[in-house]
């Protein structure tokens, strides 16, 4: 395990920390038509889009523009879950969609999309067997910045179905955390990226690997495939890691998680009420609050007049609801979004799975 001090110099990495603070609810600026929409599904015909994140402007380079936007597919042309194998790259301005990587015949890739320094391109894979079930722990792909895998990260029991993941860019240090939906833990990977500068590039170096939670509830589902935690937000400056438990129907917090040992339980419960319906991706919004997307696989709206479907949830980290807004009137339709600060404004793109589309907003 590697040593470290509470004292060392961090830098900030939440890359809307220091924004101006919003005096009212993140979700009240968004409008009810999006400034972009954009199609997500590829040349080979993927569907079901998951996985969302912004290309940083200091890793831009080869096929990956600064500020766009990349969306992982979980499924394929003929909506078989768990065999999608493209990531598309997608310019918040236009809309405008190519396709950044296509990977072998059912890799099944997830919500766990991020970038790391250099631009490598970190995304989860769970496949799935004839049956509709999970075929194996699946792994971590590194794809280079011109869309090419270079290494696989394998572990089957500290990455058992990498479900969604969270970077935390350290400079030298690289930290993962890595929500495992099929055995209901979560993982932080220590990474080195490059580590060898006379030797092999677009390489990545595991330097150690612990659990940093578990107990969470995971199983199959015969519609939403696997439930178990998802998404993931870390707070720099108190060390706390978020989880969207989705089968808990709650938001969990864990307290010093960068620098804790192996360590089991889920956290401290901080979000739990009516409004959750299956907590799906989980990130900051730039007023501090957090949002979580309603996948509806756990407590869905069954009232028949103006339910409350495909939702992005926003309540504080003390565990106080404050907004909602829908992606989509029917169940599903919410999944993977990212929050990003561009120049003087705010960009939030979320996908809407019911339509294959990425769904932009500029506040």
């Amino acid at each position: 395990m590697i040593a470290r001090s509470r004292n060392e110099s961090i830098p900030c990495i939440e890359r809307l920390e220091n924004r101006t603070l919003f005096s009212t609810s993140f979700l009240s600026q968004l409008t009810p038509t999006p400034a972009v929409t954009a199609n997500t599904i590829p040349g080979n015909g993927d569907q079901n889009p998951y996985g969302v994140t912004f290309v940083p402007k200091n890793d831009a380079g080869g096929k990956l523009v600064a500020n766009d936007v990349l969306v992982s597919n979980f499924n394929d042309s003929g909506n078989a879950q768990g065999t999608g194998t493209t990531i598309v790259e997608i310019d918040p301005k236009t809309g405008d969609q190519t396709t950044f990587f296509q990977g072998q015949p059912g890799l099944g890739l997830t919500t766990a999309l991020g970038v790391l320094p250099g631009g490598l391109v970190l995304v989860g894979n769970v496949p799935a067997n004839t049956d509709g079930t999970a075929d194996g722990p699946g792994s971590l792909l590194v794809i280079n910045n011109k869309g090419q895998l270079v290494q696989t990260l394998v572990d089957s029991k500290l990455l058992d179905g990498p479900w969604d993941l969270t970077v935390v860019n350290r400079g030298f240090i690289q930290t993962v955390f890595v929500s495992n939906v099929l055995n209901g833990t979560v993982t932080r990977l220590d990474l080195l990226v490059n580590p060898f500068p006379f030797g092999p590039h677009n390489h990545v170096f595991v330097l150690d690997k612990t659990r940093v939670a578990s107990g969470y509830t995971f199983r199959s589902d015969p519609t939403a495939f696997e439930i178990g935690p998802t998404g993931l937000a870390f707070n720099a400056h108190t060390d706390t890691l978020y989880v969207a438990s989705t089968g808990d129907n709650a938001i969990y917090a864990i307290q010093n998680a960068e620098f804790t040992g192996p360590h089991g339980g889920t956290g401290n419960l901080i979000f739990s009420d009516e409004h959750l319906r299956g907590p799906l991706a989980l990130g900051f919004a730039p007023n501090g609050d957090l949002l979580t997307a309603n996948g509806d696989a756990i407590n869905p709206d069954t009232s028949t007049t103006n339910p409350q479907n495909s939702e992005i949830v926003e309540f504080t980290t003390s565990g106080k609801f404050v907004d909602e807004f829908q992606i989509d009137p029917t169940i599903g339709g919410a999944f993977g979004f990212a929050v990003e600060s561009q120049g003087n404004q705010t960009v939030f793109a979320a996908v809407d799975d019911v339509t294959n589309q990425l769904d932009i907003w500029w506040v």
